[in-house]
């Protein structure tokens, strides 16, 4: 029998295939700079486009872009970098890691990053972000279970052939014991001769 491995690409990786913290941290800066750079460049070409004179729009676009898009993509990654550095000193702290350390670390990030505004604004802001971190990790266990129950793995190997269990043999009816038990008894006929 051949077992076929099927691998996919481009496939989520697990808790468990994240590289150490240290280099998680930079890691998370850099993904998350590159997505507010990408998300801003485009969010501010169409607004710079909308807000620019006809005939100066793709100028209105570019410059646009040029100022905004690394301030965004700053500000993303501010926010990665506190939200991966919380999130490796609860693996530290708590010896484990579960999606309570991203609710807490998402809790903490936000609560950081409005520090300056108050301690009320701190603690509106730490709430949204537990409660957002909250939302996106039960989600993330609910496809989990939903999409692992429905479908057995593609690299399982069948199960072994076990034959049909058999039907129990009928029960023989027991013999009476002889009288002469334990001695030999000659059952065929003696002839005799005369």
């Amino acid at each position: 029998a051949t077992i076929h491995i099927a691998v996919q690409a481009g496939s989520a990786m697990s808790v468990q295939e994240r590289d150490p913290c240290p280099h998680r941290i930079l890691d998370d800066i850099g993904g998350a700079f590159a997505m507010g750079a990408i998300g801003g460049g485009l969010w501010n070409m169409v607004k710079g486009a909308r807000n620019s004179p006809r005939g100066e729009r793709m100028q209105g676009s570019i410059s646009a872009i040029r100022a905004r898009a690394p301030i965004l993509g700053g500000n993303f990654a501010v926010w990665g970098g506190l939200f991966s550095s919380f999130d490796c000193s609860l693996v530290w702290l708590r010896r484990k890691e579960d999606p309570w350390n991203s609710i807490a670390s998402g809790a903490l990030t936000g609560g950081v990053l409005a520090a300056r505004g108050g301690w009320r604004a701190a603690s509106r802001s730490a709430a949204v972000g537990g409660v957002l971190l909250a939302m996106i990790e039960g989600l993330n266990i609910f496809l989990t279970k939903m999409l692992a129950e429905n479908s057995a793995p593609p690299y399982a190997p069948p199960p072994p052939y076990q034959p049909p269990p058999m039907a129990p043999a009928p029960p023989t009816a027991a013999k009476p014991a002889a009288a002469d038990e334990g001695f030999m008894v000659d059952s065929a006929k003696s002839s005799q001769a005369t």
